[in-house]
């Protein structure tokens, strides 16, 4: 083992162990994500433990392991290619070295920014419904009360909650369209 880097000088040697180091904190990451281990822990420790919540929405930091991982293993990768391969010197090599590894430290905070934007809560604002959608409905609409009709909105079916738009009554099954929504409920007309 000695004999494979016998030919390494210090400066090499130092990029070498970063983008050993960040490269093993990143694989470590990444074996545990596809194993299942996430970031939930569960302790018998103090309830009075102030430690932040794993489903809390905070996001992508500077300073976080993925961060330092990407940035050392980049920073140790450039800065040995350029030290060892192109013969740049060590500042030029330290300059790239962080380049990449701030280049690296961006990308994965796009990738968690990204990644957090496919959060939903999967609520479906019944202002949706556009005016003019058709539905039937599905629970009579009492002459002045609220019963529910079945529309189709954002590609899905739902039932919402409905009053006539003429205060009259509508049994069930006949065919509506949204005029309107008011609040979270839909006012509908029968449709001729």
């Amino acid at each position: 083992m000695t004999g494979a880097f016998s030919g390494f000088d210090g400066f090499e040697i130092f990029f070498l162990l970063c983008a050993v180091i960040g490269g093993f904190f990143v694989l470590f990451r990444f074996i545990l994500q596809f194993a299942g281990v996430g970031t939930d822990l569960d302790t018998d420790g103090p309830p009075t433990l102030d430690a932040q919540h794993a489903d809390s929405d905070i996001g992508f930091k500077l300073l976080s392991l993925q961060g330092f991982s990407a940035f050392l293993l980049m920073f140790g990768l450039v800065g040995l290619a350029l030290y060892r391969q192109s013969g740049a010197g060590f500042f030029i090599s330290i300059a790239g070295g962080s380049a990449a590894g701030l280049a690296a430290v961006w990308v994965v905070g796009k990738l968690f920014a990204l990644a957090l934007r496919l959060q939903s809560n999967g609520t479906l604002d019944s202002g949706l419904a556009a005016p003019g959608c058709s539905g039937t409905v599905y629970l009579k609409i009492p002459a002045g009360g609220t019963g529910q009709v079945t529309v189709t909105m954002s590609g899905r079916q739902r039932e919402l909650s409905a009053v006539a738009a003429d205060g009259g009554e509508l049994p069930t099954g006949t065919p509506v369209r949204v005029v309107r929504s008011e609040a979270s409920i839909l006012v509908v007309e029968r449709i001729s």
